[in-house]
């Protein structure tokens, strides 16, 4: 969780100045890399450092799987998609107790992660030999040069500068005196003098200076898109609905199968959590989405649906803890969870459309790490603590179940909230015509400027 909590903003800045499909290939290798470590571990810490290494890798496609599924998705089934993705989780939790089961019973638990790194190494290959999708918002790779060329005109203009200021850098003597009319006179260095301890000081403090220009200008630009996102109400509203979904959702998985077995005796509570929950959780996610494409992808519409089903699924989750019967409680139990688990897709789908193009990967990073740090990592030890005061597992679930109202409250603000579809606007790193047309060859015009001095 570290790893992923850290990294995901990471990736998400990086995406504006790398390919972000090459920066999902280096998640991936990462991944593989941190699993097959993970399997030769040697003691705690060297699998602990290895398991948040994995949490690295899975921030790569936290940010940026998204925002590609959205661009490549026909329009009228862009949240169907997102469902097919994010239906992917239970999927995935599922197979992995079956994976891990086979694997732990027959051979010896390195191999689990072993086997997950050779299924997983060749399509961190593919992240980088296949061609790179285009992210919407963002430069192509070709414009790669002209940003060069900027950057390279810019330190033309600043070595003319450190000259008129009399900063004559090494190498460069007899510089035209423009008043004189005489011509400029450039000559080497003698070859001693390039290994000499003014010349290579001169050299590492311009190295440490481009360094440090380029870390502050990467925190500059995260702090002014995080400005942005947390100055656009519908992307805060819809985050902090979000948060206390995961409150309730990260609770009950943790605390789900002993409250059951406390409250209805079950024997194998934990088979049938899990299985309510992988089983609801495929058919509710494809199910959200299926039906905001049916209503019209929209975030107004998105809202309503997150709304309605949470508040709906909060109904059927609250009556069930209040039945003492057991097959009432899974009956009501499960159609409570196939309702809440149909805003995986709508929730998401507002986090893409609501902000630029460009600021997409921040946003899903950024909805990651707030559900993640504000809902279901300090719900589960409160959740402690509050059975802990009342000691009684069926009123801890019933307030437990309560904060589903808050979401499908806070979500229901969003409905009425003044929401632009941003999706289409174009990303703030492409080069607009106007600067495009101003920006001058930098192999050409040498006589031009000669005749200007």
């Amino acid at each position: 969780m570290v790893g992923l909590l850290v990294a995901s903003p990471i990736f998400a800045s990086l995406a504006k100045s790398h390919n972000p499909f090459r920066l999902i290939g280096v998640g991936l290798s990462v991944w593989t890399f941190a699993a097959a470590g993970c399997g030769s571990s040697i003691d705690f810490w060297s699998i602990a450092i290895c398991r948040m290494l994995v949490g690295v890798g899975e921030a790569s496609f936290i940010s940026l799987a998204a925002p590609f599924i959205d661009d490549n998705a026909p329009a009228a089934q862009k949240t169907a998609w997102l469902a097919m993705f994010y239906m992917c989780i239970p999927t995935g939790v599922a197979v992995g107790y079956v994976y891990g089961g086979l694997v732990g019973s027959h051979l010896n638990w390195r191999y689990a992660f072993w086997g997950e790194a050779i299924l997983m190494l060749p399509f961190a290959i593919l992240g980088f030999v296949m061609k790179p999708l285009q992210l919407k918002g963002f430069s192509p790779a070709d414009s790669k040069k002209a940003l060069a060329s900027i950057e390279t005109a810019a330190s033309v203009e600043d070595s003319e500068a450190s000259v008129i200021s009399g900063d004559v850098p090494v190498g460069i003597e007899g510089v035209s005196n423009q008043g004189s009319g005489k011509s400029s006179k450039i000559r080497d260095p003698p070859v001693s003098s390039w290994f000499s301890s003014d010349h290579l000081m001169n050299i590492e403090l311009h190295l440490i200076k481009l360094t440090g220009l380029s870390i502050l200008n990467q925190f500059s630009r995260f702090a002014k898109d995080m400005k942005v996102l947390l100055r656009d109400e519908v992307y805060v509203v819809n985050v902090l609905g979000y948060i206390f979904y995961n409150f309730v959702i990260g609770a009950y998985s943790y605390w789900g199968p002993k409250a059951g077995y406390n409250i209805y005796h079950m024997s194998n509570a934990d088979m049938m959590f899990g299985g309510i929950t992988i089983v609801c959780g495929i058919l509710g996610t494809i199910s959200g989405g299926l039906i905001l494409d049916r209503m019209t992808s929209t975030i107004s519409n998105a809202f309503k649906l997150l709304s309605a089903a949470t508040f709906l699924g909060a109904v059927f989750c609250f009556s069930a803890f209040c039945l003492k019967s057991l097959y009432g409680f899974i009956a009501l139990f499960s159609v409570g969870e196939l309702l809440v688990f149909a805003t995986q897709a709508p929730v998401n789908y507002v986090c893409l459309h609501c902000v630029k193009p460009s600021l997409r990967p921040l946003s899903m990073a950024i909805s990651t790490v707030s559900i993640h740090i504000f809902g279901d990592v300090p719900s589960s030890p409160l959740v402690g603590i509050f059975q802990d005061h009342v000691n009684n597992w069926r009123k801890t679930a019933l307030v437990l179940t309560s904060v589903f109202f808050l979401a499908a409250g806070v979500w229901f603000i969003g409905i009425f909230l003044k929401s632009v579809d941003r999706s289409d606007e174009n990303g703030e790193n492409q080069a607009s015509a106007h600067s495009k047309a101003n920006l001058k060859p930098l192999l050409s015009g040498g006589e031009d400027h000669c005749g200007e001095a």
